[in-house]
């Protein structure tokens, strides 16, 4: 596997404390992908917003300024995880699809693949610049615009489930599933934009939980618990 791109999920990212940060998650977060960095793995990093907003739920922004809070959250998540990255003794760059000064690089293709080919880590930040689309779609237009071999979901649970494990307790898990039968049942791995996105352009993504020991590692190592979403 030479090139991933790996989604954390802002609720992931605050651990138990189920917003902003929490340090340590982080940090073994970075920890992982510094090892698959030095086996030479190209890795970029999407990271949602949930830990800081969730503006779909307010019925007093509109839909846009809500969508552009948003994109900003993620941009403070990518810059805070790009920090604990260099931290442990990687390079890193954040790219978003607007100009946000000097805090930011502006994204194209060509970019990301110098900052590749240089072995930094790439963070896109933003989703797809545009309300009315969600990380998700972002993260699936990322993954095809650098041609990724396969998305990394790492969420709060730990696969692809036939309803939500957490009202019942009979959920049953799935080892793979077709990106067809998530769409047909609605499984909500990612939204059906997004799913209809990675099918078009024939995109694997594999669901795991990243609370697990190694989870990312052991993914991209053929350890892997969680489900895979097939093409």
């Amino acid at each position: 596997m030479q090139r991933i791109l790996l989604k954390l999920s802002g609720e992931a990212l605050a651990g138990d404390k189920k917003t902003g940060f929490d340090e340590e998650t982080v940090k073994g977060v970075a920890l992982q992908v510094k090892q698959l960095v030095d086996k030479g793995i190209e890795v970029g990093i999407v990271t949602g917003g949930g830990n800081f907003w969730r503006g779909r739920s307010s019925e007093n922004i509109d839909r846009t300024k809500a969508d552009q809070i948003g994109m900003l959250a993620t941009v403070m998540n990518c810059i805070y995880v790009s920090e604990i990255f260099r931290s442990v003794g990687m390079k890193t760059a954040v790219l978003t699809p607007f100009e946000c000064g000097s805090f930011t690089k502006l994204f194209s293709k060509d970019r990301a693949n110098k900052y590749f080919e240089k072995g930094m880590v790439v963070f896109f930040a933003s989703g797809t610049g545009h309300p009315y689309f969600s990380t998700d779609t972002g993260v699936v237009l990322r993954a095809v615009e650098v041609e990724a071999e396969v998305i990394l979901l790492a969420k709060s649970i730990d696969g692809v489930y036939d309803s939500d494990p957490k009202t019942n307790p009979d959920a049953k898990k799935y080892d793979e599933v077709t990106i067809d039968e998530v769409i047909a049942k609605n499984l909500q791995v990612v939204d059906m934009t997004a799913s209809i996105l990675a099918r078009d352009n024939k995109m694997p993504m594999w669901v795991f939980g990243l609370n697990e020991e190694n989870s990312i590692v052991n993914a991209v190592n053929g350890k892997f618990t969680g489900t895979k979403v097939t093409v």
